[in-house]
């Protein structure tokens, strides 16, 4: 199973890279304020792949924080020890 999953691994990082290499024209960004930035298109990819995989994780953090608050209070709530309850069984007749 791990020699399958390294082979998927290398057969989309050669479709990426061969990706990558047919995509290296120049591209420009113009932003609101009149600049012009020019790039190659795999670095303008890459770098909004990257910016997109930051927002979100960044808009992951409220649910996890939350959710650690949760299980904080919930253990809290709990109690530490099972109290021992006594079992009486009934003689057989």
């Amino acid at each position: 199973m791990t020699a399958l999953t390294w082979a998927i691994r290398l057969i989309i990082f050669v479709a990426l890279l061969v990706f990558a290499t047919q995509n290296t024209d120049p591209v420009s960004l113009r932003f609101f304020t009149g600049q012009i930035w020019q790039a190659p298109l795999v670095l303008v990819l890459l770098a909004f792949f990257v910016g997109g995989v930051i927002l979100g994780a960044l808009s992951l953090l409220g649910v996890i924080f939350r959710q650690r608050r949760e299980i904080a209070r919930l253990k809290r709530a709990a109690p530490r020890k099972p109290e021992a309850v006594d079992v009486v069984v009934p003689p057989a007749v």
